[in-house]
This record gives structure tokens, C-alpha cells and sequence, in this order.
């Protein structure tokens, strides 16, 4: 009951092996894709002959141009790629070679492109030995195209992005195949020791089947560079612990041993190395009493000397305190005489600036007037000269100028004088002259006239009388009428 309870133990090394085989067989199908350039060319139209050529890349891993257009093609293939180009109709390759270019067709022609160069396997072998524990051989072989005529017929390059891959998988797994084989009749100290018959073992395989077993057989076309094991790994940690007991017991026996020899040398050499490190120890305390015995005398002497040193010191730093107050105090007296010096000549320039100033701002005042006493005297003289100029025109004005400005003025006299409280009425002239010049003249002489009256008359006037000048009266008539209350 308690057995069937229990669940199945898990088989890994199964698991592994059927994960192989399922990527096994994927890696197996090549990838066959329609190339680019051909795409197009099936789909474009006719093109004349006359047209530009065009530059095409296929999709195959090597870098493979095929220039020209519709059906006059070129291909240039590298130097270090084989190629094969076939035409329908031909039994035989019509170009078969490491870097060969062409013309082609693609109406007609096909061509396989593989890489030249040498190829590497990486090899990760899970193997059972022959005490049936599992173990991981890891390696790599490095193969070349030897004869391409006849790889290209046993082979299949035909993968697009890898044409090397599926030739790769195949060898891989027959060098997988045949490190199992000889792993599984080797012991697990051999494997992990001497890897060298699995060298000679693969090595003798992939030769026979890559390039043939002699005669006419001329095998796969490829040629086996080189086989190497790299590595050999125990699958279980347990195991491999315990495969490594046997040698760490040893070698941890031989050092516990070492160990425990040392530790007793060790403990022989620690106790005269103590015995001399006490007695050094004692040698050591008795000088150093001495040392310090003569340590404190001399420091003793010296804290007495540093001592007088000391007073002697500070006696002279207080004689030379002493001295430097004494001078100090006739250098502040001396200074004091200087600054009182310097601050009465300092009075003195002051006063002195004063004075400056003030005889500056006297003559200043002195000059202001003189200008302002000549701009007057100028000005009263040029009132002088104008007064001069105006009665020199008075002086020189004809009476008929006189009698014109006299009429010009009557208006303003007689708005100027006193409002007449009496009448006094003035008859000038009387039918005439026989010219109009004649009668303006005497009209102004009897205006003189009357003015002449006014002024000799000084008898003042009430100012309720008025004069009334009319003509065509007797010459010389006044007549003063009381106005009218």
C-alpha cells in the first residue's frame, strides 16, 4: 500500500533525450525560402533590352550579387564560397568551383552556393559509462569541403540562411553518437582521466564516413581538420563528491599530519622562544632601571637649569618691558608734540584758507558791483544819448510838423481834462482863406491861441465849468456858460 503510494521516480536522462530528438528533427528540415530577387523577378513585367541593369542580393547566408536584368543575369560569387550552376537540358554542372561567377538565367538556370571556410561543431554529449552513471563530454570537430562535386550531391546546402546547418546537425549527432559508443565501455576514472581514446575513436569515424573508407568511396566530399574533447563532466553532484573523497581524505590526512608536526615544532620552538623572551624580558628591566634612574637625574638637572633659565629670562624680558615703556612713553610725548604741531599748523592753514576764501568772495562781491555800477552808468548813458536824440528831433521839427502833432494829441488832452461844470464857447475863424491850406493854418493858430489862453489864465477852475471851442465865431471869442445842475 505504502509503494504504490508513492510517486513514480522521474526519469531526467530520458527527458534530455527526448528533447534532443525533438530538436534533432527540426534541425534536420531545411529552411527553404523563395529568394527575394526571384520573388520579383516573377512578378515584374518584361523589361526591354535597352533597360538598367540591377544589382540583386539573394537570400543565402554567403554574399552572393546577382546584377543584370530579366533574363540576362550575372551572378559573382566570393572567393571563399563554392558555388554549383545547373541548366535545364544539361545533365553536367556548367560551372562547378570555389568562387566561380557566372552567367545566369533565371528562366532556366539554378545555382547552390555553400561557404568554403572551415566549419566548427560544437559537441555537448550526454553519455552513460560503464558503471552506468551519466556524465557530459563536451568537444568540438572542425571539418572543410574537400571534393564540393561530390558534397554537393550527398549534402543538402539547400538552407537559405544557414547552408552549412543541417550538414552541421548530421555530423554533430554521429560525433555524439560515437562518444556514447566508447564512453559506455570505459570506466569513469578513465573518462575523466585519459580522453584521448575517445579522440582516436571519433576521429576514426567522422574520417571514415566524411571522407571515405579508400578505394573508389570517396565519402561525404568533407575532410576532418580536427577532433578534441574538451571536457568530461560528472552528471551527479553526489557522485562527483564522492569520486573526490578518496583523494581529500588523503590529502587532508597528509595535512592533518603536516599540521600536527608543525604544531608540535611550533610548540618547541614557542617555549624557548618564551624562556628567551623572559630572560631578555628581566635583562631588559634591570637597564631599564638604570636608563631610567639616570633618566630622572638628568631630568631633574635639566628642570633646575630650565628653572634659572627661566627667572633669568623673565628678569631680562622685565628689563627690556621696562625700557620699552620708558620709550614708549617719550614716543607718545613726541607724538604728542607732533600732533599738537601739526594741528596748530593745521589751524594756521585753515585760518589762512578762510581769509582766502573771504578775500576771494570780497573781490568777488567788488567785481559784481563794479559790473553792476558800469551796466548802470552804460545804461544811464544810453538813456542820456536817446533822450539827447529824441529832444535833438524835437529841436528840429518845422512848425507844421508841430501843428500836425498838436491835432494828432487833441483827442487825449481833452479826454484828460476835467469834467466842465461851466461852458465857455471859442469861436475860431471866420469865412475862410481863399485856399484849404490857408484855413488848416490858421485853425491851428487859433488852436495855439486858445492853449495860450488856458495856460496865462490862472485863475482855478471849478470843476463843474467847461470851454467850448466852435467855429465859425469871432476870432478870439470865449464864452464860459455854467453847465447846466
Amino acid at each position: 500500500m505504502t509503494m504504490s503510494s508513492k510517486e513514480p521516480v522521474r526519469n531526467e536522462y530520458l527527458d534530455q533525450v527526448r528533447e534532443q530528438q525533438q530538436r534533432l528533427e527540426v534541425d534536420l528540415k531545411a529552411r527553404k525560402v523563395m529568394a527575394p530577387a526571384q520573388m520579383q523577378q516573377n512578378a515584374l513585367p518584361m523589361r526591354r533590352a535597352a533597360g538598367p541593369a540591377v544589382v540583386e542580393r539573394t537570400g543565402n547566408a554567403v554574399d552572393v550579387r546577382v546584377t543584370g536584368f530579366w533574363r540576362w543575369k550575372t551572378v559573382i560569387v566570393p572567393p571563399n564560397a563554392y558555388v554549383v550552376h545547373t541548366r535545364r537540358g544539361h545533365p553536367q554542372p556548367l560551372h562547378i568551383g570555389l568562387g566561380v561567377s557566372f552567367r545566369f538565367d533565371p528562366a532556366r538556370d539554378s545555382f547552390i552556393v555553400a561557404p568554403g571556410a572551415m566549419q566548427t561543431i560544437i559537441i555537448n554529449a550526454h553519455c552513460i559509462c560503464r558503471e552506468l552513471q551519466g556524465l557530459l563530454v563536451q568537444g568540438y570537430v572542425q571539418w572543410i569541403i574537400e571534393d564540393f562535386g561530390t558534397a554537393y550531391r550527398k549534402l543538402d546546402f539547400t538552407d537559405v540562411e544557414d547552408p552549412m546547418r543541417v550538414v552541421n546537425v548530421q555530423l554533430r549527432e554521429q560525433a555524439e553518437a560515437a562518444i556514447k559508443d566508447k564512453v559506455a565501455t570505459m570506466s569513469i576514472d578513465a573518462v575523466l582521466s585519459d580522453k584521448q581514446p575517445i579522440i582516436e575513436e571519433l576521429t576514426a569515424r567522422l574520417r571514415h564516413v566524411a571522407e571515405g573508407g579508400g578505394g573508389g568511396d570517396k565519402g561525404l566530399g568533407l575532410r576532418i581538420v580536427t577532433v578534441q574533447i574538451k571536457e568530461a563532466v560528472v552528471s551527479s553532484a553526489r557522485l562527483w563528491e564522492s569520486l573526490q573523497t578518496p583523494f581529500r581524505s588523503e590529502r587532508e590526512r597528509v595535512a592533518r599530519l603536516a599540521s600536527l608536526g608543525t604544531e608540535e615544532a611550533l610548540s618547541h620552538r614557542e617555549l624557548e622562544v618564551k624562556q628567551a623572551r623572559e630572560r631578555t624580558r628581566l635583562e631588559s628591566d634591570g637597564e631599564l632601571a638604570m636608563l631610567r634612574a639616570h633618566k630622572d637625574a638628568q631630568a631633574y638637572d635639566t628642570a633646575q637649569a630650565e628653572r634659572l633659565r627661566r627667572q633669568q629670562r623673565e628678569e631680562e624680558d622685565a628689563r627690556k618691558l621696562a625700557l620699552e615703556r620708558q620709550q614708549s612713553a617719550l614716543q607718545s610725548a613726541d607724538l604728542e608734540k607732533a600732533r599738537l604741531a601739526v594741528e596748530a599748523e593745521l589751524t594756521r592753514l585753515k585760518q589762512e584758507a578762510e581769509a582766502v576764501k573771504l578775500k576771494r568772495e570780497v573781490l568777488a562781491q567788488t567785481e559784481v558791483a563794479d559790473v553792476q555800477r558800469a551796466a548802470g552808468n552804460r545804461q544811464a548813458k544810453t538813456e542820456l544819448e536817446l533822450l539827447e536824440t529824441r529832444q535833438r528831433i524835437l529841436n528840429e521839427l518845422t512848425p507844421a510838423n508841430v501843428q500836425a502833432r498838436l491835432v494828432e494829441l487833441l483827442p487825449d488832452i481833452a479826454q484828460k481834462l476835467p469834467k466842465p461844470q461851466e461852458l465857455r464857447s471859442v469861436s475860431i475863424g471866420g469865412s475862410g482863406g481863399a485856399q484849404d491850406g490857408q484855413g488848416v493854418t490858421t485853425l491851428v493858430a487859433q488852436m495855439m491861441a486858445l492853449v495860450n489862453i488856458l495856460k496865462a489864465d490862472g485863475t482855478p477852475r471849478a470843476p463843474a465849468q467847461s470851454v467850448a471851442v466852435s467855429k465859425g465865431g469871432a476870432e478870439g471869442a470865449v464864452e464860459v456858460t455854467p453847465a447846466p445842475r
